[in-house]
């Protein structure tokens, strides 16, 4: 298994050959250096860096389908095990945690890749077989949502694999092992392209920071933020500020038994788990780590 330095050496050497040229300014593959890289050029590197990943599909696998290879590292130096396991395995301690996500993760990746609307039958069966629980949960998937076309499920397999389920487990795993969870979901459909992001991925954090004039709140939202906007970045700002000053986030905590989560809408409200039948497909799978080779 390879260090964190070792796989930050080898995402810029594969930087390099994707570009065809020295990054720029590439930082040396520590801490240290990273934390003295300006985070606009790290954040532009990354881009490019992205764009060229299917050309690793054989040797990273699943990771390529994700759109972004910015994620944690199980390297079994600094991150032993994924949470989900060491929760309820009683290796990690609960604590109190803040975790969600929005309706529509991933509608912001097929809107912003110009693959909205063009979604095959093929797409469908590529994306559940990549990404649903083994054996059955393509078909699971399929049997839940019987109404839903290729781009649905596209959305609902993608959405649900890489931030839905992932969210909702921890909050339950952290509950069972004493910790105290607070889950959300953010509901209200971003005004931008005219409502097409919907709740897309993203949207909470020019919300949750206030930062609705920043580049990506002008893109989600718009340039002029609406009342109903900037009410509810205040709403969710101060559920942060109370959540990190007092270890309470205003609303219920989750526990398995109610799984109430606060949806984040013009008009918030504390409902049981609203991914009812997401969460019945992905009971008693644990999201797993990518490998890397």
């Amino acid at each position: 298994m390879r260090t964190v330095a070792e796989l930050l050496e080898s995402l810029l050497d594969a930087q390099r050959r994707l570009l065809g040229r020295e990054v720029h300014g590439a930082a040396a593959p520590t801490a240290a250096a990273l934390r003295d890289t300006d985070p606009w050029h790290l954040a532009a590197e990354l881009t490019s860096f992205n764009a060229g990943l299917h050309a690793h599909r054989e040797s990273w696998g699943r990771l390529t389908e994700t759109g972004t290879a910015l994620c944690p590292v199980v390297d079994g130096e600094i991150l032993p095990e994924t949470p989900w396991p060491a929760l309820t395995g009683a290796r990690a301690s609960g604590t109190e945690l803040l975790v969600g996500h929005t309706r529509d993760e991933f509608r912001l990746f097929s809107v912003m890749g110009g693959r909205q609307g063009t979604f095959t039958e093929g797409d469908a069966d590529a994306a559940l077989e990549l990404l649903a629980p083994q054996p059955h949960g393509a078909e699971a998937y399929r049997a839940a949502f019987p109404q839903a076309g290729p781009e649905e499920l596209v959305e609902a397999v993608y959405s649900d694999a890489l931030f839905r389920m992932p969210s909702q487990k921890l909050a339950e795993a952290n509950a069972a092992a004493g910790g105290t969870s607070y889950l959300f979901e953010l509901r209200w459909t971003a005004p931008a392209l005219g409502g097409a992001l919907g709740a897309c991925h993203s949207l909470d954090v020019p919300l949750a920071f206030g930062t609705l004039d920043s580049p990506v709140g002008v893109q989600l939202i718009g340039g002029e933020p609406t009342p109903e906007a900037v009410a509810l970045s205040h709403e969710i700002k101060e559920a942060w500020i109370r959540f990190v000053t007092t270890g309470d986030a205003g609303w219920a905590a989750y526990r398995a038994d109610r799984q109430l989560t606060r949806v984040l809408d013009a008009e918030s409200e504390t409902l049981p788990y609203p991914e009812q039948a997401s969460r019945r497909i992905w009971e008693g799978c644990c999201p797993a780590p990518f490998d890397l080779t």
